[in-house]
């Protein structure tokens, strides 16, 4: 599959098989995305890979923040949170948790820190399209929330960008469609272009 096929046929797969991923392919998902640039050679990005058991620092965190969310922390409630997340976290049997460690150099812009964690995001993603894998990336407000921090050991200025729920599809893809580049294009070439 070269580049250009990756990039038009990837789609995201919410509907995965519990087979586990080979410890191999896992490797080179995270190393594609090390290979993202980013301004300064930084590498602001860190990875949680959780399966087993694992998953269930993030179906914990999800509860947490469910809870934090609303009025009742009675026992019964916090299980049932808890539960709630415990199934999200089990919807794949690999999930990576992908974060941004901004640079604390002044002369680092922040925004770019985020930029290098979605390009390095997207390389993964494209990796585990090439491997025959289907995985959805799922965000939201309970990725920046301060539990979810706390729950990976993350610091206050640090960011969960999202989790790659990963297997092996169980689903077949969904046509993709985009608008042509020419809608979202603007050609300058001169000043008086625009």
């Amino acid at each position: 599959m070269n580049v250009s096929e990756a990039i038009r046929t990837r789609r995201s797969l919410g509907k995965v098989k519990p087979d586990a991923v080979p410890q191999e392919w896992i490797e080179q998902i995270l190393e594609a995305g090390t290979w993202a640039p980013n301004h300064k050679l930084t590498e602001p990005w860190k990875f949680f890979v959780m399966q087993g058991e694992g998953r269930d620092v993030l179906g914990n965190a999800l509860g947490d923040i469910q809870v934090a969310g609303g009025d009742d922390t009675s026992e019964e409630v916090v299980a049932a949170a808890r539960e709630s997340g415990r199934t999200k976290a089990y919807r794949a049997p690999l999930v990576i948790g992908v974060a941004v460690e901004p640079s604390t150099d002044p002369k680092v812009i922040e925004l770019e820190e985020y930029g290098a964690v979605f390009a390095a995001t997207q390389n993964m993603l494209l990796q585990i399209h090439e491997l025959g894998l289907g995985a959805v990336w799922r965000t939201g407000e309970p990725c920046f929330h301060a539990l979810m921090n706390q729950a990976f050991g993350l610091k206050p200025d640090d960011k969960m960008l999202g989790f790659l729920y990963i297997g092996y599809p169980d689903m077949e893809p969904k046509q993709g469609k985009r608008q042509p580049a020419a809608s979202k294009t603007v050609w300058l070439n001169s000043a008086a272009d625009l």
